[in-house]
């Protein structure tokens, strides 16, 4: 992978997983249990987080062979997905295609939310998953799958910290400050969103590059 291609794929994960934001939405989610529990929560959100993705780049590419899906219409998809999450942001809403309210209220009632719902699907949702699997598509070989893998580990520690750190990150951003950085975010999705759609409609539809 050339560097550019490198800190592409590193901004378009950090901005999907939006870890700002979505510290801002596990201090909802653990709001009431004791400190060691919320400790507990955000590393283990952010290892199921690296290990789903992880798994995505080794595997993910022989699944969409299985069910016989191109990568033009997996990015087609992932573009979609990707440009309506990112329109939320700019509303500073969650996205309904991560989790919806009643999941996410629903969430507070059980045991442990460290999987479900924050690792899958609120920060490796489908969105999350397509950018990997483009990725992995574009780059073949140990190497490519290598360098994405240790992104996609390094996304998933950086989320942890901002869990481990929400309580003091709301109180330093505030509710202003969180949703200015989730809008910009945002904004920077739709149109990475705008790009794969582009990318992909030109393989699709070779008639439109001429």
């Amino acid at each position: 992978m050339e560097w550019s291609e490198i800190l592409a794929f590193g901004a378009a994960m950090f901005t999907i997983t939006n870890p700002i934001g979505n510290a801002a939405l596990f201090l909802g989610m653990v709001e009431g249990m004791p400190a060691a529990k919320k400790r507990q929560t955000a590393v283990g959100a952010a290892v199921a987080t690296a290990v789903i993705l992880v798994v995505t780049v080794w595997l993910g590419e022989r699944l969409l062979d299985f069910f016989g899906v191109s990568i033009p219409a997996l990015e087609s998809a992932g573009g979609l997905i990707i440009a309506m999450i990112g329109l939320s942001m700019l509303q500073a809403e969650p996205s309904d295609i991560h989790s919806k309210e009643s999941e996410r209220n629903a969430a507070k009632e059980k045991d442990s939310i460290a999987v479900v719902p924050l690792a899958m699907p609120i920060i490796a949702g489908p969105g999350t998953i397509s950018t990997v699997l483009v990725a992995t598509h574009k780059n073949h070989g140990i190497e490519g799958n290598l360098i994405i893998s240790g992104i996609c580990v390094a996304v998933a520690v950086i989320v942890g910290v901002c869990f481990l750190f929400s309580a003091p990150m709301a109180r330093m951003l505030g509710h202003t400050g969180i949703n200015i950085l989730t809008r910009f975010m945002g904004l920077i999705l739709t149109a990475i969103a705008i790009g794969m759609l582009a990318s992909c409609l030109s393989k699709l539809l070779p008639g439109l590059a001429s």
